[in-house]
């Protein structure tokens, strides 16, 4: 049985439809769980509640930790704390191996290339506790007590992340016939990982013992891209001219007086003010697995609209 922790998300999704080619036994767990296919297990559980997970976990051989928690810094450090602590007893509890998916917030601001080896230097509140569950799990693995690993992305899009901001601001308003916006300076570089992609590479990864005791970045196009570039081929791939409306700093924080996300993500706007480069080339050349090309994947995205 192989158990993906926080169903319906894009990311538990696409590993759904990854692991099926190794697997007929899913379990979906979450809240609402839904099936990707017709013979998923669904159970409902609340990985606050330590029993609830250790009954979800229980017959796992591995375990997928791919929950989103509501984004606001209180609720991550009240909740992910608990919820990391919860899922690593169950697995220790019932023999099963773990996989965490994570994202980069814990390096902080980088200059150069992100890696495996990049070092945890939190600067926002929710890079605090993305370092703080991290370092749990890598803790666990390091005394032995447990099999887990570390599978990170870079932020990502992709056809089925209807909820990223990507969709938001780029995808869904040139379906509407709007110009694209970008968050921050278009000219700084920024990678992003395709979706199919995280999820294929998160299935292999489950599927190798030998990937177990390590952290592992997803599979990401190392084609140098700036978010001008990123719209333009959004806008290509659309048949449409290139528009690009930038929201100045001032504009986002008024924004985010009324809109709570947007609030949110300010102390996290040095991703996208700064150049953002994710390195993947461990996983390339380990298993062997290949990025979608940039324009490959935005074309996927805007034909995923039509």
């Amino acid at each position: 049985m192989q158990t993906i922790l926080g169903a319906n998300g894009s990311i538990a999704r696409e590993l759904s439809k990854a692991l099926a080619a190794s697997t007929l036994k899913i379990r979906q767990v979450s809240r609402n769980p839904r099936k990707v296919h017709e013979g998923d297990e669904t159970v409902v559980a609340d990985l606050l509640d330590g029993r609830s997970t250790a009954d979800a976990v229980s017959g796992s051989e591995v375990v997928y930790l791919v929950a989103g928690l509501q984004y606001n810094t209180a609720v991550w450090q009240d909740q992910w704390p608990r919820v990391m602590r919860n899922v690593i007893d169950a697995c220790k509890r019932h023999g099963a191996r773990l996989v965490f998916f994570d994202n980069v917030y814990a390096y902080g601001r980088v200059e150069g290339l992100m890696t495996e080896e990049t070092p945890f230097n939190p600067i926002s509140q929710k890079g605090e506790v993305r370092a703080k569950v991290a370092t749990l799990l890598l803790d666990e693995i390091r005394r032995g007590n447990l099999q887990a690993l570390i599978a990170r992305s870079a932020d990502f899009y992709g056809p089925g992340d209807v909820q990223g901001i990507l969709q938001t601001t780029v995808f869904q308003r040139i379906r509407a016939g709007k110009p694209p916006q970008w968050l921050g300076t278009p000219r700084a570089l920024h990678s992003f990982t395709f979706t199919p992609d995280a999820g294929s590479a998160v299935a292999v990864l489950g599927n190798s013992v030998g990937a177990f005791g390590q952290s592992w970045h997803l599979p990401t196009c190392q084609e140098p891209l700036t978010g001008q570039a990123f719209v333009r081929l959004a806008c290509e791939a659309a048949g449409q001219p290139f528009r690009l409306q930038e929201i100045p700093g001032w504009m986002r924080k008024f924004l985010g007086l009324f809109v709570t996300a947007l609030h949110e993500n300010e102390e996290m706007m040095y991703q996208f003010e700064h150049d953002y480069r994710f390195g993947s080339g461990k996983i390339e050349s380990a298993y062997g697995v290949q990025p979608t090309a940039y324009k490959q994947g935005i074309e996927l995205c805007v034909g995923a609209g039509r």
